[in-house]
């Protein structure tokens, strides 16, 4: 494997922001220091560039296999990788449903010859597998993911004692999607009954999919969660109201039960339903100005401990449907630091911050081994960042297959230089480097 030397970088790491220099060597960091003048195959001049831990994204939907006309890991990967996101751990609602070993095993086979960015996989729990979800193995596999309210696919799980065999002997951490589906179908009811099918619009969305529906849900899973000592990690939290459900006053390796705020829920609210319509229909919905700056402020203060994306593309002619028939889910991989650098340079969070919830944390919650931070001997997963450099996105230069983002338009007030997965350049000056693939997650459990 060739070696990269990083010149004079500004490290964004643990809390400090520090000039370094970084010299990577068979995929890992071998040096980090003032001043490195060891010969290298490659060296990247980082003055002026900031250098950040390469962002863990926990929640993602490549549609691979079953839905590739609108996603795929090659292209979302290259879209991630592109954005500075260097791991990713994908979701079991593809066609079939990643609901047996074997089937677990085919999606780690398409990304060990098609992933540019490391990579993960959850299992995926229904009503009626559990004999395949205790099979999974903690080593080498992300999670458990069981929907608790309907989402895409058909991995709905609404039956009690199902939801307790899950809860109660998971081998490893269970990540849920937390939204009750009788309420939404009652109030989905009542919509329809007072403006008909036809006059369903998206900024009732979040009144369908309603706070109250993901309360319930949240506060189930919490309730299990406890009452069987499971390793709950709760995605997507869209209400000021959930975040009581979570603590901060304890650190997130002893956590038992974690939270994750997704770039959409922290960037848009209802009143972007006007102008981008069903391009921000997410499950769950984005919600009121209230509830984004709530759940800012819960990733800031430690309740809620990852930033995530859920992307999630459709093509253009799906989500341009009416209202009622268009798919919630929309592409981010590719923007998501870019997002939160902009947030970063209008003083909602620091850059310290950023890395800690993208990176650092995502690494601790699911005790990924070595990956997630800037450290000798850990594998290099690193991006270059130039704050002062502008970025529009354009149809030109959007990656996901999807070809669309609910971002188009939008001027980001920095650019991504440089990507490194796992000790090679796979991203450099907006073009993608397509030799090294990603690597296999593995997890110290």
């Amino acid at each position: 494997m060739s070696s990269i030397l990083i010149k004079s970088a500004q490290l964004v790491n643990e809390g400090k922001v520090e000039v370094a220099d970084v010299y990577i060597s068979n995929g890992r960091i071998e040096m980090i220091a003032q001043e490195i003048n060891h010969p290298a195959d490659q060296e990247i001049n980082a003055e002026g560039l900031h250098l950040l831990p390469g962002l863990i994204d926990d929640q993602v939907h490549f549609r691979e296999p079953g839905l590739t006309y609108k996603a795929d890991i090659w292209h979302e990967s290259r879209a991630a990788v592109a954005g500075g996101t260097t791991s990713f751990m994908e979701m079991p609602n593809t066609v079939p449903n990643t609901l047996t070993q074997q089937l677990l095993q085919d999606k780690y086979d398409i990304a060990a010859k098609n992933a540019l960015a490391n990579y993960s996989f959850f299992m995926g729990a229904a009503n009626d597998n559990l004999d395949e979800v205790l099979k999974t193995n903690p080593r080498d596999v992300c999670g458990i993911k069981v929907f608790m309210g309907s989402s895409t696919g058909n991995m709905l799980v609404d039956n009690e004692k199902a939801l307790e065999g899950i809860f109660a002997n998971a081998p490893t951490l269970v990540a849920t999607h937390c939204e009750d589906e009788a309420t939404i179908k009652a109030n989905l009811a009542l919509f329809k009954e007072k403006y008909g099918e036809d006059g369903l619009k998206i900024e009732m969305h979040p009144l369908i999919r309603s706070e109250e529906a993901c309360y319930l849900s949240s506060s189930k899973a919490v309730e299990l969660a406890k009452k069987h000592n499971t390793r709950l990690h709760i995605l997507h939290i869209s209400t000021a109201k959930e975040i009581a459900l979570f603590r901060n006053d304890i650190p997130l390796k002893d956590k038992k039960i974690t939270a994750e705020a997704c770039i959409h829920h922290l960037w848009f609210s209802d009143q972007d339903y006007a102008s981008k319509g069903n391009f921000i229909k997410w499950n769950p919905a984005v919600k009121t100005a209230n509830d984004r700056d709530h759940i800012l402020k819960a990733v800031l203060d430690g309740h809620i401990d990852v930033i995530a994306t859920d992307h999630a593309p459709h093509t253009m002619e799906e989500k341009s449907q009416p209202y009622a028939s268009a798919p919630s889910g929309g592409p981010l991989v590719q923007h998501a630091l870019q997002a939160l650098l902009d947030m970063v340079k209008v003083g909602k969070m620091t850059l310290e911050q950023l890395v800690q919830k993208s990176a650092h944390n995502t690494a601790t919650l699911f005790q990924i081994e070595d990956r997630g931070y800037i450290r000798e001997g850990y594998w290099a997963d690193l991006v270059l960042v130039d704050l002062n450099k502008p970025y529009t996105v354009s149809k030109a230069n959007i990656l996901s297959k999807c070809g669309w983002s609910p971002f188009e338009g939008h001027t980001f007030s920095s650019t991504i230089a440089h990507t490194i997965v796992s000790g090679k350049l796979a991203f450099s000056d907006g073009q993608l480097i397509e030799k090294g693939a990603g690597e296999r997650l593995l997890f110290n459990r």
